[in-house]
């Protein structure tokens, strides 16, 4: 088999990811001048918050800065999975993404990592049912065209994404049947409380209440199991005192967001607390890379902004401008509050039974891993964690559930095609096309 030819770019900057945190640092970089290419997986710029159909408007927050990158001059490869990244002799980075059938190369001097963040599962009895879906995903789902009126629907898991997810069903004519949140209503009322200082948030968070008033939302209680036959049918929760038993054709539920750290560990970057690390300026352990929006913790669209902005202005030179520096301390910040507000409780655990399913890619049970492994053993005994996902759905849970730590990430660091492989393997031994990005 021939070793496929790989077409190349070369730019100043490369930014991996195209949510708001990574179109605020390249459309600033890129309105000086410099050349600036930015590869996202989705067919449009957004990521998931301002997930949009292409055709249709995108959300009027978002407007500003999809127009504002759009004249920027940058260069947007869209359906461009990243798979891995190289830091070159020659003092560049390679990166390297699949695009269609053929791998995509891209050499830069500057790496802005905007990976964004996953939704963290955690398993019990029924988990791997057809029908049930992630609190993200059933909002990235009803984005994309899901019918869901008159669907009974229970909305699950922990965090403030479950009040805009169950806002949008209910708006779609669904059946929301019940909204549970897992962290005590003690940490959530105090975590509302100290948002007086973002009155802007309590607002929002308000309006979307309202969107499902008539719905119950029940803080300290939780998915202990969902049974059916074929597909999710039932699912039971529980305050840890009594239980409750509810028929429904959808259960959305995660357990909030960790950060997608794989492609910063694939470079070299430290990571702390599940995050990478940062400077002050969003520099990253490395030199040359950068970390920006829920790859550094999860905390929402506008610190996400913020960050981006902050890195551009350093990779430009400029003086960042204090009050930016403020407002993302701020809301950095708030962030760290939410984190421990809404922290998986012990209790979750609790539901996890000797037969349930801990790696659906494997289908491996809880029963078959033992507590004192480390991440690398469960892998080497069980196959867990080696499956087409490589660790991204239960890797978090593993950690969760035994403490484990991520175990090291390889190229591929997402499923790559042969072709992308075999020219990997080959150490671009027949040198690409190299052309600069236009503008």
């Amino acid at each position: 088999m021939s070793t496929p030819r790989v077409d190349a770019v070369s730019v100043d900057v490369a930014v991996v990811g195209g949510g708001p945190a990574g179109i605020a640092a390249a459309a600033l970089v890129a309105e000086t001048g410099r050349r600036v290419a930015v590869l996202d997986a989705s067919l449009e710029p957004g990521g998931q918050i301002w997930r949009h159909r292409r055709g249709s408007p995108a959300p009027a927050a978002a407007r500003r800065w999809l127009r504002r990158l759009e004249r920027s001059g940058a260069t947007l490869f869209r359906e461009s999975s990243v798979v891995d990244v190289r830091d070159t002799e020659g003092g560049r980075f390679a990166v390297t993404a699949e695009r269609g059938v053929s791998p995509l190369a891209v050499n830069a001097t500057t790496l802005v990592l905007a990976t964004g963040a996953r939704e963290r599962f955690l398993p019990f009895p029924g988990w791997t049912l057809p029908g049930v879906v992630g609190v993200g995903g059933a909002q990235a789902l009803l984005k994309a065209g899901l019918e869901v009126s008159g669907r009974r629907i229970v909305v699950a898991g922990s965090g403030p994404l479950l009040l805009p997810v169950a806002a949008s069903l209910a708006a779609a004519g669904a059946r929301v049947l019940r909204v549970c949140e897992q962290a005590s209503g003690r940490a959530v009322r105090a975590f509302a409380v100290g948002l007086w200082r973002h009155p802007s948030s309590l607002v929002q968070a308000a309006r979307y209440r309202l969107a499902f008033a008539k719905t119950p939302y029940a803080m300290g209680e939780w998915v202990t199991a969902a049974r059916g036959d074929g597909r999710v049918e039932e699912v039971t929760v529980t305050d840890g005192r009594t239980e409750r038993t509810m028929a429904c054709e959808l259960l959305a539920v995660a357990y909030g967001l960790v950060p997608n750290t794989r492609l910063a560990r694939v470079v070299g970057c430290a990571t702390a607390h599940g995050a990478v690390v940062v400077d002050e300026h969003q520099r990253t352990t490395h030199p040359r890379a950068y970390s920006v929006g829920e790859t550094t913790g999860v905390g929402g669209v506008d610190l996400a902004l913020a960050e981006g902005q902050v890195a551009a202005s350093h990779i430009l030179g400029r003086q960042v401008d204090p009050s930016l520096l403020r407002r993302r301390n701020a809301l950095r910040a708030m962030a760290s509050v939410m984190e421990r507000a809404f922290a998986p409780r012990d209790e979750l655990r609790d539901a996890v039974t000797p037969d349930t399913i801990v790696c659906r890619c494997e289908d491996v049970p809880s029963g078959a891993l033992r507590a004192g492994w480390t991440m690398r053993q469960a892998k080497l005994y069980t196959r867990a964690g080696m499956g087409p996902c490589q660790g991204r759905v239960c890797g978090a849970a593993l950690e969760f559930l035994h403490g484990w730590p991520a175990d090291r990430v390889r190229f591929p660091v997402e499923p790559a095609l042969l072709s992308s492989i075999l020219a990997e393997a080959a150490d671009h031994a027949a040198p690409p096309r190299t052309q600069g990005v236009s503008r």
